[in-house]
């Protein structure tokens, strides 16, 4: 695969050549050159297969989510990326949850994504597993922390969102 920058050979072209080579631009100008891709004898897992399904599925969303969401434009602005590049990735990566903090407030809770987080919920269970309470945290300014106001001691656990309905879940 080579990559051309300002040739005015290349400039502009795009698609398949002579059956052989294929021509693709990129945002930035470049343009990429490279074999054409030959899928005739290719077997795919049962994984592979799966995969493809989420994409398909991650497809979908990142073409509605594009224009609804601008979050995803304005990361994507000044890059080479779309928007729905950005809102792709993002359907495909849950929030982290770094840390649970405990205190005699509550808890604070650590949590990143790689757009935005936006919903963090609380369970807080007994001893007996029965729920005690049950709540949402509230975001600690721009930061990536969250608190929430705990009534009761007992095993918690975080379920945190993001504009994709990504989950992730920890324990503390």
């Amino acid at each position: 695969m080579a990559k051309v920058s300002n040739n005015v050979l290349v400039r502009g072209l795009s698609g398949k050549f002579a059956g052989q080579v294929v021509f693709r631009q990129l945002r930035d100008g470049r343009t990429i050159v490279a074999g054409v891709p030959d899928f005739r004898n290719r077997v795919l897992s049962r994984d592979q297969k799966a995969h493809h399904s989420k994409f398909k599925e991650g497809a979908a969303y990142a073409k509605d989510a594009a224009k609804t969401n601008p979050i995803y434009a304005q990361l994507a602005a000044g890059t080479i990326k779309t928007a729905y590049n950005v809102a792709l990735a993002d359907f495909f990566h849950a929030p982290v949850i770094h840390a649970i903090e405990r205190s005699e407030a509550g808890l604070r809770i650590r949590v990143s994504d790689d757009v935005l987080v936006t919903k963090v919920s609380v369970t807080v269970f007994g001893s007996d597993d029965n729920i005690l309470e049950k709540g949402d945290a509230v975001r600690e300014g721009d930061s990536e922390w969250w608190v929430y106001v705990s009534q009761h001691a007992g095993q918690v656990v975080i379920e945190a969102r993001d504009l994709a309905e990504n989950v992730a879940r920890g324990e503390g």
